[in-house]
Formats: structure tokens, sequence, C-alpha cells
């Protein structure tokens, strides 16, 4: 199919339209508007029609939405027919949760590598995926085809694992660590600050109220 330019907040939003419409299809709705679908994503309906307007008309005025073609047409678009491996570095606790999460039950992504230090648990199998010592990246990553990783190791040594994951071909990372990669425009990098998070929920909570906030 064609290509998009669409922006990134856009880009960010299609994945969450895309896990509704699942829902919506398997309880049986048929068709719905952009004032229902807002309801159910918590975006507003101007939002959702002008994200939609990007991929041309996707709906009908006065009918809404077909629920099945539009999930069809997302599902194309978010590549969902295609399962991408992903690499997970660091088995600590927020990896370990990681990999019980199982992404692939709920989106096109699966990790099927992990990588860490420990001589504890490295040659070993969790939750359903091999653990690897971190000399064997390379070689790893390079044999599977894998182009993106996640990142769950100490910030201390981050910056020199990102460098390795370019090298080999990695194209984008999710990054779990407090620390800014810095790595080359060709490696995309999204930035998962927990705490973070949950500091600037804090700060909503004691000076905004939850209308102000959003």
């Amino acid at each position: 199919m064609a290509e998009h330019e669409i922006p990134r907040a856009t880009a960010k939003r299609l994945p969450i339209y895309y896990r509704y419409l699942k829902l919506l299809l398997d309880a049986g709705t048929t068709r719905i508007s952009s004032t229902e679908l807002s309801d159910a994503v918590k975006f507003d309906a101007a939002t959702i029609r002008r994200d939609f307007s990007y991929f041309g008309a996707l709906g009908k005025r006065g009918y809404g939405y077909d629920v099945k073609a539009l999930l069809a047409f997302f599902s194309e678009v978010l590549n969902q027919e295609d399962l991408a491996s992903v690499a997970l570095v660091g088995v600590g606790n927020l990896g370990q949760a990681l990999l019980n999460y199982n992404f692939h039950q709920s989106s096109n992504a699966r990790i099927s590598a992990a990588f860490d230090v420990n001589p504890d648990i490295v040659n070993t199998i969790k939750s359903g995926v091999p653990v690897y010592s971190l000399d064997d990246l390379e070689k790893q990553i390079s044999d599977q085809r894998i182009e993106v990783a996640i990142l769950t190791v100490p910030a201390t040594v981050a910056q020199d694992i990102a460098h390795r994951l370019e090298a080999c071909g990695v194209k984008g990372i999710l990054n779990f660590t407090p620390l800014r990669l810095d790595v080359s425009k060709d490696v995309l990098v999204q930035n998962v600050d927990l705490t973070n998070e949950l500091q600037t929920l804090l700060y909503f909570i004691n000076n905004f109220s939850a209308d102000e906030a959003k």
C-alpha cells in the first residue's frame, strides 16, 4: 500500500485505535462513530477524525466507520501480519516482567532473544525465551535478523550497549533506562522512564484537577 506522511503524534495513537477496534469487533460491534470511538479511547472526536483523514475517506457521513474494515486497514498500516522479533537486553526484575508479558498476544512483536551477564540465568529459558550471554549479542542479533531491542540495563552501561546494538543493525530501541542515548539518526529511540512518569503523575495530582491535567 502507499506510504502516508503523518505526524508523529498521530502515529503514536494508531496502535491504540487498533487495540480498541479489535475489542469492539470481538464484542460484536459492526460500526461506530467518531464520537463513540472517542468515548472508548479518550481522544476527542475531532482528533480522531483528523487522524483518520491522513489516510483518506475511511468513514461515511451519517454512517460512521465500519469496524471490521477499519480494523483490517489499520492492521495493514501497522503490519500486524508480520511478526517482528525483538531482543531484550537485561533480564533483571523489569526485564523478567517484560518477558512474562508476552507481547505477541496483543501485538505483532515478540521477544525472541534475551541477553544478560548473570551466569545463573545465561543459557537458560525464561518465559519461553532463551537467555544468552551479553558476549553473544552481535552474533545472535545478526543470526536472528533482529532490528528492535528493549534496553533494561543499568544506566552506566546503556550507552555502550546502544552503540553495540546500532553496530549490528538494530534500527529501534525501547529504552527503559534514565539515560538519553546518543545514537545516529538511523536509529529510533523511544524512552520509557517509569520514575519520571510517576513523578509527573504525582505532580499533576497535587497541583491540578483531573480535567486540567489532561
